[in-house]
């Protein structure tokens, strides 16, 4: 059974955002020029119809007003991806945890983060998965899908210090 894709384009503080719904469900948020970023054709037809709710909560989000999202959304991914995109979920607004963190909260061992940092490099749903709340061990930005300047300004938004991305 083939699955109904729409999407449409926001204009946010970093740049452009795609949405994507699949069968009228979350099933992913892009940035301009993200890495690991699926084929345009494969979004579907442009429908701004299902986001109303996304794109009120997204710019409440980057307006300061909106700590948590509650939106439903569908991970397309394999089983450990899903599990790793849900842990996500679970991580404060403002706050940051290392990849081998997130590795021991899954239950796994600290040679589990390389696995659970390219499952969160896969992430399809930024920013609302907040995946740019995992840092490296050291506390490093390592890198972002989205780009280390993209990672760098949401970290510096959500602890309320006021920057400009470039």
């Amino acid at each position: 059974m083939s699955k109904m894709k729409c999407h449409t384009v926001m204009d946010t503080p970093i740049g452009k955002l795609t949405l994507v719904a699949t069968d009228g469900v979350l099933s992913g948020v892009y940035m301009e020029k993200q890495r690991h970023l699926p084929p345009f054709e494969t979004f579907g037809h442009p429908d701004p119809e299902p986001f109303g709710e996304v794109i009120r909560q997204l710019n409440e989000y980057f307006a300061g007003d909106r700590k948590t999202f509650d939106l439903p959304i569908a991970f397309e991914g394999t089983e450990f991806q899903r599990t790793v995109w849900q842990a996500l979920c679970d991580i404060p607004y403002g706050e940051t945890v290392s990849y081998g963190e997130l590795a021991l909260r899954l239950g796994k061992t600290q040679a589990a983060s390389r696995a659970v940092g390219l499952a969160n490099g896969k992430n399809p749903i930024s920013i609302i998965v907040p995946c740019h709340r995992v840092v490296g061990s050291t506390g490093d930005l390592t890198g972002y899908g989205g780009g280390i300047e993209r990672k760098r300004y949401l970290l510096d938004f959500e602890r309320g210090d006021t920057l400009v991305y470039s």
